[in-house]
């Protein structure tokens, strides 16, 4: 933990989630969100203490001592917490409680050719693979484990690439994908996810120590993820899941 006389500096991270909880708070109960599900709300709420959760103390502390503990908090950052947020549909809440202003320009921003680029199912599956790789294969590992703002960094990287993906898996991005798309894309990322936890149950990451026990917890915890996602994706072939878009149509 980084102290400034007896101030962690971790705790100034419960400022954005508490102010990013509050907001959609207000929104989901206001009238103009039309009977906003609670459901959401709830998704939202665990979405943000989720990955909270990885940037504060304990786990925080143990992900820089256990790689078990960093290879959960990797899921944590970078699948569960981002599925969650996905779920709960800030964007389409926030179009839908704005004002006038605001609204057109969230809207243009999220239809804007970059974001169309990042929530594109193999733009976003690059990103998730490339920081998966580059977690445990690479100096950025030690890294972390050594440097708590770059373990930030990491996490922030995480998060946001993780709901770029999950985005464009639920397709509830600015353009649709087809199903068909949408699916490799989820198979392609959990194969790289498993195939990292391989490698690391064969050959451990420099510097980790052993990595045994933090493989099978990557693997599983992570396949678990991923198998929430696609039954997700087989509700919505089957039309018994409804996702509102969150660029579309709010």
């Amino acid at each position: 933990m980084h102290n400034h006389g007896d101030f962690p500096a971790e705790s100034l991270f419960l400022i954005p989630a508490v102010a990013a909880a509050a907001a959609y708070w207000a929104g989901a109960v206001s009238k103009k969100s039309g009977a906003w599900s609670y459901r959401r709300l709830v998704y939202f709420l665990a979405g943000v203490l989720t990955v909270l959760l990885t940037v504060l103390e304990p786990l925080a502390g143990w992900a820089h001592q256990d790689f078990a503990a960093l290879a959960l908090s990797h899921v944590l950052a970078g699948m569960a917490g981002p599925a969650l947020l996905v779920l709960a549909h800030p964007v389409d809440l926030a179009l839908r409680t704005l004002d006038p202003v605001p609204a057109a320009r969230l809207r243009r921003a999220v239809t804007s050719p970059p974001a169309r680029a990042l929530t594109h199912p193999v733009t976003a599956t690059v990103l998730v693979a490339a920081g998966m790789w580059a977690m445990f294969h690479t100096p950025l590992l030690p890294a972390m484990q050594q440097s708590m703002p770059v373990h930030w960094l990491v996490t922030a990287y995480l998060a946001a690439t993780g709901c770029l993906f999950t985005a464009a898996v639920l397709d509830c991005g600015p353009v649709p994908h087809t199903l068909r798309l949408r699916a490799g894309a989820l198979a392609a990322a959990a194969a790289v996810h498993a195939g990292s936890a391989a490698w690391l149950l064969v050959i451990p990451a420099a510097g980790a120590g052993s990595t045994a026990a933090g493989a099978m917890a990557l693997l599983a915890s992570g396949l678990a993820v991923q198998t929430a996602l696609a039954l997700i994706l087989l509700g919505q072939q089957r039309g018994t899941t409804r996702l509102l878009p969150q660029a579309r149509g709010a």
